[in-house]
């Protein structure tokens, strides 16, 4: 998986930053150039703002008292508490003043509403005098484009529609996000190379990664064989019929997984705060890091490859009749 050809994503379901997984593992791993490209629960790049903040996030237990937390301004993620006026609202204090600046007042994806919060995580790190602890602002710094599957379900979501309010201009597109997901997947095979996916937990992070093949297969009608390989930590069982215990067996069907690599698909349940740092240590330990992709630099050029090639095997022209000027 670790070749040079092989460009890998990674999503990342539950909470991963606030338990500390993004210190520990995810930066290192985007640091040695292991993950080219993420798809996260808001959730997780939220509170991986608190860290570049240096804003407290703690240790406790999931045996403390609810009501005694809510009494004393404090908020629980199972055994981690995170004070609610110093560290989430003034987390939105900042993060509403941001939104509003002139930058973000347009129609944009989700990479480039992270990448630009990514830059203000690496400032507040500069400010702070803290190294590697924000998610958002590593990926800033090495071009790894974070997508949010749904941008709307989390707190910087809330933040985006709480501006909104006030008349910031700043729309996320969903669409956009889907285009150069598939993109991404598509540009690698067409490389000549390969296509990884690393699922930690499931949810729509895990779905919207693995839906980049079907949106070529059947909706862009594209020939394509899927994912060349697929590895999850997953706590969910496959037999409630969610997605998020689905097997690789079960992605074969879908055209998300080439069926010529399933015997190489891996699954492992178990938590992921306990399997990421072991993870993330045998592979650093194993493989000298690789050459940064920055895809997030090269967007543009990959939609464009992926439009030429959709008009290319469909007979269709554009909604309003006229011919699709691809170049």
């Amino acid at each position: 998986m670790l070749s040079p050809d092989v460009t890998i994503g990674m999503s990342l379901s539950g909470a991963l930053t606030p338990a500390g997984m993004g210190c520990s593992s995810i930066i290192p791993l985007i640091k040695a150039g292991f993950v080219d490209w993420i798809v996260a629960t808001g959730a997780n790049l939220y509170h991986d703002m608190h860290f570049a903040l240096n804003y407290p996030v703690h240790t406790g237990s999931f045996k403390f008292d609810d009501t005694d937390l809510r009494d004393n301004d404090l908020v629980r993620i199972y055994d981690v508490v995170i004070p609610y006026s110093d560290g989430l609202m003034a987390t939105d204090d900042i993060l509403r003043e941001i939104l509003i600046q002139p930058e973000f007042q347009k129609e944009m994806g989700t990479a480039e509403l992270h990448y630009l919060l990514g830059k203000y995580c690496a400032e507040w790190e500069r400010k702070n005098k803290l190294k590697d602890v924000s998610v958002l602002a590593a990926a800033y710094r090495a071009g790894v484009p974070c997508y949010t599957s749904s941008p709307g379900d989390s707190t910087i979501g809330m933040n985006v529609a709480g501006v909104a309010l006030r008349g910031c201009k700043l729309r996320m597109n969903p669409s956009i996000d889907v285009n150069e997901t598939t993109a991404i997947v598509l540009a690698a095979k067409r490389s000549g190379g390969r296509s990884a996916v690393v699922l930690w937990g499931g949810g729509s992070p895990k779905n919207f990664m693995l839906q980049t093949e079907p949106q070529i297969q059947e909706v862009l009608r594209i020939k394509e064989f899927g994912q060349d390989f697929f590895i999850q930590v997953t706590d969910a069982r496959p037999d409630t019929g969610g997605l998020s215990g689905a097997t690789p067996s079960e992605a074969v069907s879908w055209g998300k997984v080439d069926p010529t690599k399933l015997p190489d698909a891996v699954v492992c349940y178990t938590d992921t705060t306990i399997a990421m740092p072991l993870f993330t240590h045998y592979a650093l330990a194993n493989h000298k890091p690789r050459k940064l992709r920055r895809l997030y630099d090269h967007r543009a050029k990959i939609v464009k490859a992926l439009t030429k090639e959709y008009f290319a095997h469909n007979k269709v022209k554009m909604v309003d009749g006229s011919e699709p000027v691809l170049d």
